[in-house]
């Protein structure tokens, strides 16, 4: 039996799961999340816990049963504590700022790059004198704070030379050595 499958969710005070059919419906203090899950399986509700069950041993079944099992928990975890996303700029004249939702990136192109961010995530930047920039990004859905977070990183990826670009906070890049000079003097 899958070992996340069969871990039971706890739910927190403040936290109502509703399951009709195959739709899991939980909503807390930070909004609501609505999963279709697979018809092999079932959920099963005592006081405070939910435990997800397959109905066979088929291979498909048995591959669905951590994944939905991880998304529930992910979304009760989501609307009980939410989600934060932290991403930092490297490189000269990196910049990050924000009016309202829409996100203003200065990455080293001739223009700068202005992203309309969904009205479900919340957005902050950072700006300290002699730290790297920083984007901030808060929601109680895992899967569009790291949707968005993609996206934003996907505009400047970190290269492996100078380590310059969008990395998360934390993220390790992994360095090259450049060419050596005078390698192969003849």
């Amino acid at each position: 039996m899958s070992r996340i499958g069969k871990a039971i969710i706890t739910i927190p005070a403040g936290v109502e799961v509703t399951v009709t059919g195959t739709t899991v419906t939980v909503k807390g203090k930070l909004g609501t999340l609505v999963q279709d899950i697979h018809p092999e399986l079932t959920i099963e509700q005592t006081e405070g816990q939910l435990q997800v069950i397959r109905g066979n041993e088929m291979k498909q079944t048995r591959a669905q049963h951590g994944l939905y099992r991880a998304l529930i928990n992910n979304m009760v975890v989501g609307v009980s504590t939410g989600w934060t996303k932290e991403l930092e700029l490297i490189g000269v004249g990196y910049r990050a700022s924000n009016q309202g939702q829409i996100l203003d990136l200065s990455l080293g192109y001739s223009h700068t790059i202005m992203l309309q961010i969904p009205s479900e995530v919340k957005l902050e930047t950072r700006s300290e004198k002699g730290k790297a920039p920083v984007i901030v990004l808060f929601s109680h859905d895992k899967q569009l704070v790291g949707m968005v977070a993609a996206k934003i990183r996907s505009f400047r990826k970190p290269e492996p030379y100078k380590g310059k670009g969008v990395r998360f906070v934390g993220e390790i890049v992994r360095r090259k050595a450049g060419k050596s000079a005078g390698k192969g003097k003849k």
